[in-house]
């Protein structure tokens, strides 16, 4: 199997890495008082939303190459796909 088969999954799995290390992060930085905590039960949600704004633009920036290749196994699917419905078209106006 080739490594572009499954370029998908591994985009997938390697930004829930990216996400989950930065929810670690966050929650070790809260938990030891360097960031503010959130108000009441909130805290959770605080934690969530700062590591969601975090490992956004980090898996951006660090995932590109894995993207790309992901948009290569993508497209001619898409293709495939646009080229069916032009001709499911063609013959509905027939």
């Amino acid at each position: 199997m080739s490594s572009k088969q499954h370029a998908t999954l591994r985009y997938t799995a390697m930004r829930l890495g990216i996400f989950a290390g930065c929810l670690l992060l966050v929650w070790g930085l809260t938990y030891l008082g360097v960031l503010p905590a959130g108000l009441g039960a909130s805290n959770l949600m605080w934690v969530l939303l700062l590591a969601l704004v975090l490992s956004a633009p980090l898996s951006f920036i660090l995932l590109r190459r894995q993207r790309d290749a992901m948009s290569e196994q993508i497209a001619p699917r898409l293709e495939r796909a646009k080229g069916r419905l032009s001709a499911n078209q063609a013959q509905e106006d027939a």
